[in-house]
């Protein structure tokens, strides 16, 4: 039985509902492809798949509408995958259960998948139907942005015919996007060596939960907590203070979402065991009262454990504390050209630790490319400095803004004479695949634009139902209103 009947438009909520039985985790999308391309042929359309796994599905004009310039509307497969800690979860095998709670639709202690599923399942909706006035239509799904943007790195140019694109890929209704900040990652390798610790010691665990989270593009100036941050202030200072000795870290999971957990397993000589958790507890008030009004749900806890089989060696454990300590994250910089837009930051967003070393990975992104690349290089200063072994990801461009845009004109006219407001037309400081689309395709006209979601990339991820009808109808009468060639 179908959790979402009598969600309107009904057409993409059952489309909706449909790929959320089907696993697509980032890298992982052989499902979802195979989805799309059994829909294709059901439906009578033409599809093919390119040799990264990006699928494009093809639809003639509407009679009437043979003339009309051709359009490509596109989205992402890949969804992220984040559950809360006690949540029972398999992002392998298991569907996404979408659930309506007030206002919103959300999932059960995970990711709902509405980034990017819901452009997906507007795409799969207006390629079924045979009642919607179009020109020639184009639907592009692409792999694994989420992760590395790897299928619009890969796309090649001629896949597609179209010259109008349609992202589908935006989280903000009553807002059209023209333009995205470029991105690069930051990796920095510690290696250390294994000591046992001392016969007599105090083991323990601390944990920080239930921060927000959510998109370390979007939410980044949003002042929310980070689990890395918080948890290393007090082991960095335990370290100084009580020989703390370091034999477990686990913190944040994804490049592109703001650590909501962490973890890490420690040991101090017995004699400061109050003292530790003296320390601890006043710390803990003291963020509870910092983060008061953006993480009114921090939780930090301190509990014994077993004694581990071994700890950092000392020279190793110093240098990624200070280096976790010192490294930045969130704003550096505000737009000097868009009110409100955020130019510059830098995201803390996991560290792992392994048999034997550390994985530190931060992610930069700004809207100007050289401001991108010096936080970037300030960043492997800082971890270079602090002895770890570190290198650059790829990166990805931005997107410039094209105020003399006429798909940006038409869709801010049909907004307008849809809801009877204006909407805002904005630069936003996440990645789109639209800059990479512009290398391709150097002459494409795209607009970004979508429903309103809150909590992307974490398990407070929803999507708001009226929006959703909205971003439909506008949809639609964009379409409507493309012009002849």
């Amino acid at each position: 039985m179908s959790n979402l009947s009598g969600l309107q438009p009904q057409a993409l909520w059952s489309q909706f509902e449909a790929i959320c039985t089907v696993p697509r985790p980032s890298k992982k999308e052989e499902k979802i492809i195979a989805f799309l391309l059994q829909f294709a042929e059901e439906h009578g359309l033409e599809a093919q798949k390119d040799h990264i796994g990006n699928v494009l599905i093809s639809k003639a004009a509407t009679p009437g509408k043979e003339k009309v310039k051709p359009v490509v509307l596109q989205s992402h497969i890949d969804m992220v995958c984040e559950k809360n800690s006690d949540k029972k979860h398999d992002f392998d095998k298991d569907p996404i259960t979408p659930i309506i709670d007030g206002e919103w639709v959300k999932a059960d202690g995970t990711t709902l998948g509405a980034d990017d599923g819901i452009g997906v399942a507007a795409q799969l909706a207006l390629l079924a139907a045979n009642d919607i006035a179009h020109g020639p239509i184009e639907c592009l799904f692409t792999v694994d942005e989420e992760t590395g943007l790897t299928g619009a790195f890969e796309l090649k140019e001629g896949f597609f015919k179209s010259r109008i694109l349609l992202n589908l890929d935006s989280e903000d209704d009553g807002e059209l996007f023209i333009g995205c900040a470029g991105g690069i990652d930051t990796l920095a390798k510690f290696p250390f060596a294994k000591e046992a610790p001392a016969a007599s010691s105090f083991a323990f665990k601390v944990s920080v939960s239930g921060l927000k989270g959510g998109h370390s593009g979007d939410d980044i100036h949003k002042g929310l907590g980070n689990a890395n941050k918080i948890i290393n202030r007090f082991l960095w200072d335990a370290s100084r203070r009580y020989d703390l000795r370091l034999a477990a870290f686990d913190g944040g999971n994804l490049r592109n979402a703001i650590a909501r957990e962490a973890f890490a397993i420690a040991v101090v000589p017995s004699a400061y065991k109050e003292q530790v958790r003296v320390a601890f507890n006043m710390l803990f008030h003291d963020v509870q009262m910092e983060l008061k009004v953006t993480e009114p749900a921090l939780r930090m806890k301190l509990e014994s454990v077993d004694a581990p089989s071994y700890v950092m060696d000392a020279e190793a454990q110093k240098g990624l504390l200070n280096a976790l300590y010192a490294c930045p994250h969130g704003v550096m910089e505000m737009s000097r050209d868009i009110d409100g837009l955020v130019e510059t930051s830098t995201n803390l967003a996991a560290v792992k630790m392994m048999d034997d070393h550390v994985m530190v990975t931060t992610s930069q992104r700004s809207s100007v490319e050289s401001a991108r690349e010096d936080l970037a290089n300030m960043m492997m200063a800082l971890f270079t400095l602090a002895g770890a072994e570190v290198k650059h990801s790829d990166g990805y461009p931005g997107w410039a803004p094209n105020t003399q845009s006429e798909i940006l004109q038409i869709t801010r006219d049909s907004y307008k004479r849809l809801f009877n407001t204006d909407p805002v037309v904005r630069a936003i400081h996440a990645g789109l695949e639209c800059g990479l689309f512009l290398e391709k395709y150097p002459d494409m006209d795209m607009i970004s634009f979508g429903p309103t979601i809150k909590g992307a990339h974490s398990p407070d991820e929803r999507i708001n139902i009226e929006t959703v009808d909205k971003f439909w109808k506008h949809l639609l009468d964009v379409l409507d209103n493309i012009p002849e060639e």
